[in-house]
């Protein structure tokens, strides 16, 4: 009888266990994605000391509008002191897709999809976006021309879409 007790509390705790391992593994998960999302304010952080320590000016800035999916936020172009051309965006928010790209388009409407689509307009790739949430950094290529280029745009690539774009003007 004895041994019947023990060996019934003995399932009972190995049970009890085995209930607890999901409960743990999900707070592990959770201390992991706030552990990711101290990294990303890090980074955030780093950026914006690095546009305040270098002594950005800034050059040209707009807003964006949307298009396919609504897009919105700013897109400001500075000049870091040493001429090196960064476009950052701030407050930017826009829908997930795929194959997402931040170009810069030869273009005076930032709501001229009939021009900013065609595969003769000139366009520089600044990359793929980098989230669709939040403040962000570009490098823009050395020797571009910004009186030339006057939209930035969310593209996607796949299904040739402008998800939403900012007409810069000086700042």
């Amino acid at each position: 009888m004895v041994r019947m007790i023990k060996a019934g509390l003995a399932f009972t705790a190995l049970a009890g266990a085995l209930l607890l391992q999901p409960t743990l593994r999900a707070q592990d998960n959770m201390k992991q994605d706030s552990m990711k999302q101290d990294d990303m304010k890090h980074d955030k952080t780093q950026d914006d000391k690095m546009m305040h320590d270098v002594k950005a000016k800034t050059l040209e800035t707009g807003k964006f509008h949307g298009k396919v999916h609504a897009t919105s936020g700013r897109a400001t172009v500075y000049q870091e002191a040493d001429g090196k051309l960064v476009l950052r965006l701030t407050n930017f928010k826009t829908s997930n897709g795929p194959d997402v790209h931040v170009i810069l388009v030869a273009t005076k409407d930032a709501m001229d999809d009939a021009n900013l689509l065609k595969d003769n307009t000139d366009k520089v790739e600044l990359g793929k976006l980098k989230g669709n949430e939040g403040d962000q950094n570009y490098e823009i290529p050395a020797g571009t021309d910004l009186t030339k280029f006057r939209t930035i745009s969310i593209y996607c690539e796949r299904f040739n879409a402008n998800f939403g774009s900012a007409l810069l003007e000086k700042f």
